[in-house]
């Protein structure tokens, strides 16, 4: 058996969320939820709705539909349904989900600078990678993790070392690109520095989150994460953190 590789032979890593980071998978997502809502009785959900919807899995999903309607749900029955949605969008994946404007050259730049790529969310972890897969781009992450990849998830930071971990890549060069509350929380708690995108899923702005850095398009993130790499090494040493700043 190989040994293992030391920590400080390591490479850089950047580690990504998927709904709302990588892909535009709203439509999908939302899609299966009004399938259940029909089935329920209760009225659709518009997709322009899903900023504040989306986020927090599949399950919050559900609840947030139902409660949208003006119908709770009972613990059993919220396994019931997330079964079926689970069942159901696995097989509608990726019917209009796509990449957001310059995910694929940003990949690229960040892998010719030696970065390890990673991605960590709360999506089951078989949907997740046949949804890269479809995409176009799961070859190109040195782990994909899900919800149900680990014992914990996100904003569990486990979820996120663990991925670090798993990609073997260096978590004190490591940052986190997310674009809601949970990928904050979980990049903080972790004390990995995080960019955010704005054009994502979160029930309020990002830059409230106080993120390190938040980029206005992918074109940005090779320079934000060059940025904070240093600002990660300074910050154990004691140095004050500076304001979030947004790069265009």
């Amino acid at each position: 058996m190989p040994a293992a590789t030391p920590p400080d032979a390591r490479p850089p890593i950047v580690v990504f969320d998927l709904d709302g980071t990588l892909a535009e998978t709203a439509g999908d997502l939302i899609g299966t939820l009004n399938v259940i809502l029909e089935r329920e009785g209760l009225p659709p959900v518009a997709v322009a709705q899903a900023r504040e919807l989306i986020g927090a899995g599949a399950r919050a999903l559900i609840q947030r539909g139902f409660a949208a309607g003006g119908r709770e749900l009972t613990p059993g029955r919220l396994d019931e349904l997330f079964r079926v949605f689970l069942a159901h969008y696995g097989q509608h994946l990726c019917d209009v989900s796509h990449l957001f404007p310059g995910v694929e050259a940003a990949l690229d730049r960040l892998e010719a600078a030696g970065y390890r790529l990673a991605v960590c969310t709360n999506k089951p972890e078989d949907h997740s990678v046949r949804l890269l897969d479809l995409l176009g781009v799961g070859s190109r992450f040195a782990a994909i993790c899900g919800r149900d990849t680990f014992p914990y998830f996100k904003p569990d930071p486990r979820h996120l070392t663990e991925t670090i971990d798993r990609a073997g890549g260096d978590p004190a060069r490591a940052v986190m690109v997310g674009d809601s509350r949970t990928d904050v929380a979980t990049a903080k708690a972790a004390g990995i520095p995080v960019v955010a995108v704005p054009f994502g899923y979160t029930d309020v702005p990002v830059e409230a989150l106080e993120p390190d850095l938040v980029i206005q398009h992918f074109d940005a993130l090779f320079d934000a994460v060059q940025r904070l790499s240093p600002a990660h090494a300074s910050s154990v040493t004691g140095e004050s953190k500076r304001p979030v700043q947004s790069l265009s």
